[in-house]
C-alpha cells in the first residue's frame, strides 16, 4: 500500500494526503456537529489544550527521523553511483596507461557500462537487479584478474586494476541495496497515523469553537501535506522527481575502445 503511494507522481502522491488528512477533518467535524453523534461527542468537552502536545511531539519526532532517514539514504546513494563511475573510469585509464595490450578488459568495460544504464537501471525501480549485468561484471572481473597482465604490465598496475574493479563492484552492492531498501513503509504508516491522531487530539480541545475547530484542523492538515509530500518525493533514490541520475555510469560510454 505505501509502496503504491510512494509510486505514484507528484500529483497523485500530495492528492492522496489532501483526501486523507481534509476527509479526517470533515469527519471529525461531521461526528462533532452533526447527529447522530454530536451529543456523546460533546460530551468529551473539557479536554485542555495542551492534551494534544503529546501525540504531535510524537508525530514531529518520527517525521524529523523519517526525513532524516530518507535524507541519508540519497547521500549514500549519490556517493554509490560516483563511486563506481570513478573507479570504472580508473579501470579504463589504466588499461590505457598500460604497457599490454588490454583492448579485452575496455571491451568488458564498456559492456557493463552499456547493461548498466539500459537494462540495470531501468530494472532498480522495480527494487530488483540485472543478470545480465551481474554476468557482465563478472567478465570483467575475469578478464582483469588474468595472471599475464601482472607479467606483462608489472604488478603494481595488475594490483590497481583488480582494486579498482572490486571497488566498482562494491559500490554497485551499495546502489542495490540503497535501490531495493522499503525499510521506511512501517516508519510511513507510523507517521500517518500519528499525522491523523493529532488532528483527534486537535479536535477535542476545540469542541466548543466549531469556525477555531476547523480553522486549527485545517492549518494543520496543510502542513502535514507540504512535510510529508515533500519527504515522500524523495523516498526512492533511484526513482521519482528527485531521482539520481546515471549520468556519471553513461558518461563512460563514450571513453574510448
Amino acid at each position: 500500500m505505501i509502496r503504491a503511494w510512494l509510486d505514484l507522481p507528484p500529483a497523485g502522491i500530495f492528492a492522496v494526503l489532501f483526501v486523507l488528512y481534509f476527509g479526517m477533518t470533515l469527519l471529525l467535524a461531521a461526528m462533532t456537529f452533526c447527529r447522530p453523534l454530536k451529543k456523546p461527542v460533546q460530551s468529551l468537552n473539557g479536554v485542555v489544550a495542551p492534551f494534544f502536545s503529546g501525540v504531535a511531539i510524537l508525530f514531529a519526532l518520527l517525521t524529523g527521523f523519517l526525513a532524516n532517514d530518507v535524507a541519508v539514504r540519497g547521500r549514500l546513494a549519490y556517493s554509490a553511483v560516483h563511486a563506481e563511475a570513478g573507479e570504472l573510469r580508473n579501470v579504463h585509464t589504466l588499461s590505457v596507461a598500460s604497457a599490454s595490450d588490454m583492448r579485452t578488459i575496455r571491451a568488458a568495460l564498456k559492456t557493463y557500462v552499456n547493461s548498466v544504464v539500459t537494462e540495470e537501471w531501468p530494472a532498480m525501480d522495480e527494487m530488483r537487479s540485472s543478470p545480465t549485468t551481474a554476468s557482465a561484471y563478472d567478465n570483467l572481473l575475469h578478464e582483469v584478474s588474468v595472471p599475464s597482465i601482472a607479467k606483462d604490465s608489472g604488478q603494481a598496475v595488475h594490483s590497481a586494476l583488480l582494486t579498482a574493479t572490486v571497488r566498482a563492484g562494491t559500490a554497485r552492492n551499495d546502489r542495490l541495496a540503497l535501490a531495493g531498501d522499503h525499510t521506511n513503509d512501517l516508519k510511513w504508516l507510523v507517521v500517518i497515523a500519528l499525522g491523523l491522531l493529532t488532528q483527534v487530539g486537535i479536535a477535542l480541545a476545540h469542541l466548543e469553537k466549531p469556525r477555531a475547530f476547523m480553522a486549527s484542523l485545517s492549518v494543520f492538515a496543510c502542513a502535514a501535506i507540504v512535510a510529508l509530500g515533500i519527504i515522500a518525493l524523495q523516498e526512492y533514490p533511484f526513482d521519482g522527481t528527485f531521482q539520481i541520475s546515471p549520468d556519471p555510469i553513461k558518461a563512460l560510454q563514450s571513453l574510448s575502445d
